[in-house]
């Protein structure tokens, strides 16, 4: 009860407040899609850049932690994809959609706060390391993905597949955010304090804002039809995703309690707004996707305490 109430609840509070803010008319459209665009935009780059920047990268990047946490994000996405495309009978490109749902959870928005606030700021390695790779990575397979299906038969050049991918993945501010940290880390460049000092306040509106857009944002979706897939994909991300992780970690990597707690939390995370954000892209699966991040974010709150109870 204690992890409850002092770790997980008040995340959700904050996004509950947005939620409730939308919901009563006090917060419009335009002001949540403002909020979401400063976040998303401006201060979780400026949080990244940060964190990657005065990252021990020796120490961050243990094989074992990154092979159990992705290997239950692609779990989570095969059981997705193969349950949208041969048990419920969707289109190809539907199904990809579906699969990324599975696959992208809340790293940033909810992984990272829950793990401070149950851990602690020194245990945040691990949770950077990951988030360092996912965006570019699963964006990155997931858009190729979605291009081979609308495109089969079309000849399609590889050249062209790539430069696609490419512009993509490096026009979102959160992987420029990433790459400039990793220029500074590995250069060694010499910043002003002032400027750091500029970063560092940008960082620290970084997760309360982006957190109180989330509510404003989950308001806009309704959890309408096609429970079965929608039921899938919270069961993808809240149960598969951090099993599969918690056992690659435990049984075969022998991962230390940090690096444990790091993937399996992170893992542990509902799908990431950027799950219907991808559907919407090339518009399919949108009502699934909206719904499943609706339902499986406030399913997290009870799921993310079992997996506390279990971490070491």
């Amino acid at each position: 009860m204690t992890a409850l109430l002092d770790v997980i609840m008040p995340v959700f509070l904050v996004i509950g407040f947005g939620y409730a803010a939308a919901r009563f008319g006090l917060f419009s459209d335009s002001a949540v899609d403002g909020v979401m665009r400063f976040a998303q935009n401006f201060a979780l780059p400026c949080l990244l850049f940060r964190s990657i920047a005065t990252l021990d990268l020796s120490g961050a990047y243990d094989s074992g932690l990154l092979l159990s946490f992705y290997g239950g994000a692609f779990s989570g996405f095969a059981l997705c994809f193969l349950g949208a495309r041969y048990l419920f009978n969707r289109p190809l490109t539907d199904s990809v959609a579906i699969g990324f749902a599975g696959l992208f959870s809340n790293t940033l928005l909810l992984g990272l706060p829950i793990t401070e606030r149950a851990y602690g700021p020194e245990a945040l390695q691990g949770n950077f390391a990951i988030i360092s790779i996912h965006s570019p990575m699963l964006y990155a397979f997931g858009i190729s993905l979605m291009e081979w299906a609308r495109t089969r038969g079309q000849g399609l050049s590889p050249s062209a597949l790539t430069r696609q991918v490419v512009q993509a993945i490096f026009s979102q501010p959160l992987v420029i955010g990433i790459a400039i940290g990793f220029v500074v880390n590995l250069s060694g460049l010499p910043l002003p304090g002032a400027f750091w000092s500029g970063i560092d306040l940008m960082s620290r509106a970084a997760i309360p804002a982006a957190l109180f857009g989330l509510g404003g944002v989950l308001f806009r979706y309704r959890p309408e039809g096609d429970k079965a897939t929608i039921a899938m994909i919270c069961a993808a991300s809240l149960i598969v995703h951090p099993g599969v992780t918690w056992i690659l970690g435990v049984k075969v990597f022998g991962l230390g309690t940090d690096a444990l707690r790091s993937a399996v939390v992170t893992a542990a995370m509902a799908p990431g707004v950027n799950a219907y954000l991808f559907a919407h892209l090339y518009g399919v699966a949108k009502r699934v996707n909206a719904s499943a991040v609706l339902i499986a974010t406030a399913l997290s709150i009870t799921s993310t305490w079992m997996w506390l109870a279990i971490l070491p």
